[in-house]
Formats: C-alpha cells, structure tokens, sequence
C-alpha cells in the first residue's frame, strides 16, 4: 500500500484532496493505506485539519510518511512548485502529484525539468479532467469513429470567481485556473497543436479591478485538422462546464459536474435525422484520477503517465499569455520560449 502526504493545505489541499483521498482509500483499501493522511502547510504550521495529522516541517514528514512508500499531493501555489519539488527529492520522495497548473509560466517550467532531472521524480499533474466517466466517453467516440472524423472542439468554462481571486494571488491570470482542465482534454483528443488566437479581460465590480483575471479565451488549430476553441469566464453568473465535439456526422455535448455538491455528468449526441440521446451518470473524477495515478506508481513508476500532455498544456497557455501581453503593450514576448528543455 501506498502512504499519502499533503502539502498546502488551501482550497485544494483541503477542501479537494483530503475528500477525495479518503474516497478513493474506500474504494481500493489494498492500495492506498488506512489512517489519517499525514499533512504540511508552510502557512498555518501545525493548526488541526479534520483527516490529517498535521507535522510541523518536511522533514518531521518523512517519520510519518516513509519516502519510497509515498505519494505527496503537492498543492502550494504554483509560484513555489520548483522550490517545494526541490526539497521534497532532497529528502526521498519521488511521487508526486502536482496541483495544477505545472507551472505559470517556461521559465518555471524549465525550473520544474531541472528539479525533476535532479532527484529522477516521477510527477503527476492533477488535471482530473483526464480521468472523466465523461472524458472517456469522448475518447471513445474520437478513437472509434462511430460519427465520422472530429472536426472541432468546444469548451465553455463559466464560474464566478470573485471572492477567491481576490483573496487567493495564486493565479496570476484567468488561464491559470480552469484552462489548463480543458486544454489537457483537448490535445489528448486531438493531439499537438499551435496557437492561433488568445484574449483575456479583467475582472471587475463596484469594489476591485483585477487585471487579466476575468475572462480567458483562445483558439487552437491541431496538427491534424480540428481546430479547438475555450472559453473561460470567471466573471459569469452561472456555473457550466460545457464541452461540444462536432464530428462529420454527429454533434456531441457534454457538461461536466460544477462543484464538490453534485459529481453528475451529462452527455448528449445529436445526429441529424434522429432523436437526440442523453444519458446522465455519476462521475466523481479526482479519487478516480488519483486511484490511477496510485496504480501506476505501484505498477511501474518513474513512467511518463500523461505528463508530455501537461508540458504541451504550459507551453500553449505561455504563448497564449505572452500574446495577450504582447496585444497590451509592445514589449518583447518572453524570450524563454526559445531556451527551455523538454520536461518530459
């Protein structure tokens, strides 16, 4: 069986992780081990968390959590991820499942593939998205051809998000919090692409402008044809996940669950000529993403998992970001994009 150590324990860590932790040792008991999980958070020290033993520093962890039998769900802010991996391979660990996003940006990326070279880590990047009841559907349907080729995807991601941004600086920008979900799904249907169009807006009300965080969109063309289109607004009034493949004989919708209260989602196939199909099913997609991540550490670890995917998802949202920057002001774009080395 495999320990659990988590770090940061913010949204996330708290109230993402621990649940889903404790879901998925229900479901697989001869996988990941009984007990509290044990936790750090370098912001709150050693203050009760409900589920968790709380140790006092990394290094008190490794008594508690023994390295070679661990998994640490990191999820401090991104803007750390390179000095925590770092830490964490000095003292043993080598599993790793990252919060997302990887990084914000190619210069922490480029630090994130040095560390991982250093200390040989195998890191996992918790885009759940990818272990969707929903998602594997949409893969059958692409991998099958039961409709035709894939011509285009569509993704809208509404949530308001006011509270959080303001309190939370974690994200710099509004590509850093629910597009990174959706890019990963749309270049593991479609495979690579490159960036055709990016725009973000600010988030504003009576009391607050936040540059940059409002709303993010962009327009991706795939090397093999299909062209994708996200759109994410953190300034919405309602909450939808909404995600529609046009096949040459089919259209495909389907929403993905919105919050921690209700893991339904629901998919409807529209072909022309015949009634439209819906079916609505249970998918809880976080335990079921970390049961598969704990399989494949125990399976065989240090392989790559879906972490090509993830470097391709920073490297997207970077070029993306340095447009939009570039669209705002004519500074250069960031020179790092023609220096940083393949993580993968």
């Amino acid at each position: 069986m495999l320990h659990s150590f988590v770090v940061g324990l913010g949204r996330s860590g708290q109230g993402l992780h621990l649940p889903s932790l404790a879901k998925a040792r229900e479901a697989a008991p001869d996988l990941v081990a009984p007990g509290p999980v044990t936790a750090f958070d370098p912001f709150r020290g050693a203050e009760p968390v409900p589920g968790a033993v709380m140790v006092g520093s990394l290094e008190e962890a490794v008594r508690r959590a023994p390295p070679h039998r661990s998994v640490v769900h990191l999820c401090t802010p991104p803007h750390l991820r390179s000095g925590m991996l770092d830490r964490l391979g000095r003292l043993g660990y080598r599993m790793v499942i990252v919060e997302k996003p990887l990084a914000l940006d190619l210069a922490g990326l480029a630090a994130v593939a040095r560390v991982r070279r250093r200390w040989d880590l195998d890191l996992t990047v918790s885009t759940q998205w990818l272990d969707s009841a929903l998602t594997r559907r949409l893969r059958a349907a692409v991998e099958g051809r039961d409709h035709g080729r894939l011509r285009r995807i569509g993704v809208v991601q509404n949530k308001p998000r006011f509270t959080h941004s303001a309190q939370t600086p974690g994200h710099p920008t509004a590509f850093d919090v629910e597009v990174p979900h959706s890019l990963a799904v749309a270049l593991s249907l479609a495979g690579s692409a490159r960036l055709v169009t990016a725009a973000w807006e600010e988030m504003a009300t009576d009391r607050m402008r936040l540059p940059r965080l409002g709303r993010a969109r962009l327009r991706l063309d795939h090397h093999c044809g299909v062209r994708t289109e996200i759109d994410s607004d953190l300034t919405s009034p309602v909450r939808e996940r909404r995600i529609t493949l046009e096949f040459e004989e089919a259209t495909l919708i389907g929403h993905y669950p919105c919050g921690e209260a209700d893991h339904t989602a629901q998919l409807r196939v529209a072909v022309a000529g015949v009634e439209t199909s819906r079916e609505v099913f249970a998918d809880d997609a976080l335990p079921a993403f970390f049961l598969g991540a704990y399989a494949r550490y125990r399976r065989s670890p240090f392989g790559p998992g879906t972490l090509p995917v993830q470097v391709d998802t920073v490297r997207l949202l970077t070029e993306a970001k340095d447009l939009c920057a570039a669209q705002e002001s004519p500074t250069p774009l960031n020179e790092e994009a023609h220096s940083v080395h393949s993580i993968g």
